[in-house]
């Protein structure tokens, strides 16, 4: 059995992963990252240019194949194709149960960047409107953290990962470091303009997204191809593999071992520390362990917390760290399903420029003050999308053929504004995960029955998303307005988190407010685990920046000798 001795271990290389290994790198530490899958290739795996009449299935795969092997991740369809199935996991490999009457959807990446090579990249930070939700209204445990204690990591994050946008100055939504906004379609326009006029309490937005809008750090803006899922070979969108990784890379401290499959955690007793983990070797299936002073764990939300219940000892028999039995409980996702589209008159003459990867977004108005407090939900919502002009696909909804027919859907279609909510989830004690050992996956480790479904919160918030959305619309002039209210199952929101939260009092959390594990100081969570409640926004951003703050906390602590 080979033993190998670093000053920090990571578990897995995507978002959180990436930023550990930056940070700790930078900071000196000698760093080794265990990621399950294996390498990537720009050169030969990002295809993003390449034209669909050279796919053999068309774009489409090979169904057969997909619904062996990727029955879950093919549920994403909107990123999980003949381009870019090969960055999602094969399922048969890594199976995982629903508890009875429940279905989530666990949409996985693994391989050297991990979902970073596939994510939305829409970039929001967190206010006090949610970092102080839990508390205002009773549920769950507080966050103990506030947004000035994140505020100057945002900004350091930012500034690195280069992050578009426009300013705003909305309480309830941080302005941030941003690059120029990407321009919003003639529509948009009007529909934002419509917005200011007739409402008080809401605005839209273009997103803010970890897509460049110039030249920044060696990377190229973006060109609009817009097919970011199947890669991005100038490097334009933020994905650890191009920035955080080679960054770290550059120290000369950063060793990434591929095909790295984590068992579980090795905890002495004694010492009250994890001093290192078992490994199995993808495709050897060879036992190796690895030791390291401090350990992260970046392997993403239900991974890393399957990882520590996978970790249990006479000491903590219900999985390391979990004298509080919070560990895989509180399990969270964004709703999403409810909305509302609509035609939009005017415009014939104009058409948007290429393909922008990137949407509108109005920010919560739900719940931020006493004015606008609703009395059959909590929380809020954001929507997303986009005013864009119809194209030829358009046809399988309009009777017709022949020439004619065909020649008109040559041309652009009219001019088609979508709202799309996602909503957030409460913190449910009863949404949770636990070890299934009657079901193992391709290495022998036991997997995760998934516990999980929406409450009478989210869908009572989900049907004001599509009401509002439809008064949105309408009050922009819209026609032929369809609402849609089709709440998709947690999971596919792509959302996860929770599971290993954050809190003051280690009776009833996880974590501290600087990520450690309470009972393991040198153990830290930084991935969607962590998180003690929601938002409605997507939590990318505020896992890099509690990654990087949990790992300038790590160094000072090891420079002080208590870690």
């Amino acid at each position: 059995m080979a033993t190998n001795t670093y000053d920090a271990l990571i578990v897995g290389s995507g978002i959180t992963g990436g930023w550990a290994a930056k940070e700790l790198t930078e900071k000196g530490l000698n760093v080794l990252i265990l990621e399950a899958g294996r390498t990537i290739i720009p050169e030969k795996d990002y295809v993003e240019h390449v034209p669909v009449w050279e796919l053999k299935y068309r774009g489409w795969d090979e169904r057969p194949q997909r619904q062996q092997q990727q029955y879950v991740q093919r549920e994403c369809y909107y990123a999980c194709d003949e381009y870019s199935h090969k960055f999602f996991v094969n399922d048969q490999e890594n199976p995982y149960t629903n508890a009875p009457g429940t279905k989530f959807s666990w949409i996985r990446g693994r391989q050297v960047g991990g979902k970073s090579l596939t994510w939305g990249r829409q970039s929001y930070r967190w206010s006090d409107l949610d970092f102080e939700a839990n508390l205002r209204e009773g549920v769950a445990v507080d966050w103990p953290i506030r947004y000035a204690d994140l505020a100057p990591w945002y900004d350091y994050v930012e500034e690195f990962a280069g992050i578009s946008g426009q300013a705003e100055g909305l309480p309830q939504l941080p302005d941030g470091k941003f690059l120029p906004p990407m321009e919003m379609t003639c529509v948009e326009q009007d529909v934002r303009a419509a917005l200011e006029k007739h409402f008080d309490d809401r605005i839209m937005t273009i997103g803010r997204s970890a897509v460049l809008t110039r030249v920044h750090k060696g990377r190229a803006a973006c060109h609009y191809c817009g097919v970011c899922h199947r890669g991005c070979i100038t490097q334009s969108y933020f994905s650890s593999l191009n920035s955080t990784l080679p960054a770290a890379q550059k120290t000369g401290k950063l060793t990434i071992r591929p095909y790295s499959v984590v068992r579980s955690i090795i905890f002495d007793s004694a010492k009250r520390r994890a001093t290192g983990l078992h490994v199995i070797d993808a495709q050897t299936k060879e036992t190796m362990e690895y030791k390291g002073r401090i350990i992260f764990l970046c392997a993403s939300t239900l991974e890393s917390t399957r990882l520590m219940l996978n970790s249990a000892s006479s000491e903590f028999p219900n999985g390391l760290g979990n004298a509080s039995g919070e560990l895989g409980h509180n399990l969270m996702d964004h709703h999403m399903g409810s909305g509302a589209g609509g035609l939009m008159p005017g415009h014939e003459d104009k058409m948007p420029f290429g393909n922008r990867p990137n949407g509108i977004y109005v920010p919560r108005f739900r719940n931020v003050n006493g004015k606008t407090k609703q009395k059959n939900f909590n929380r809020g919502y954001g929507y997303q999308g986009g005013g864009d002009r119809d194209g030829w696909s358009r046809g399988g909804f309009l009777s017709g053929f022949g020439v004619d027919f065909k020649n008109m859907l040559k041309m652009p279609g009219p001019w088609r504004m979508t709202l799309a909510g996602f909503g957030e989830c409460l913190p449910y004690h009863s949404n949770r995960v636990e070890i299934n050992k009657d079901k193992l996956d391709a290495w022998g480790i036991p997997t995760l029955t998934i516990d999980c479904k929406w409450g009478d919160n989210e869908k009572a918030m989900s049907h004001d998303i599509a009401v509002q959305g439809a008064e949105i619309l309408a009050a922009s002039g819209a026609r032929e307005i369809n609402m849609f209210r089709e709440m998709s199952p947690p999971g596919l929101g792509i959302h996860e988190m929770g599971t290993a939260r954050m809190g003051r009092d280690p009776k009833t959390s996880v974590l501290n407010s600087h990520n450690q594990v309470h009972d393991i100081p040198n153990l830290f969570m930084t991935d969607g685990a962590c998180m003690t409640s929601a938002a409605c926004v997507n939590p990318s951003l505020t896992y890099m920046a509690l990654t990087a703050r949990a790992c300038d906390y790590a160094v000072s602590q090891m420079k002080r000798n208590e870690l």
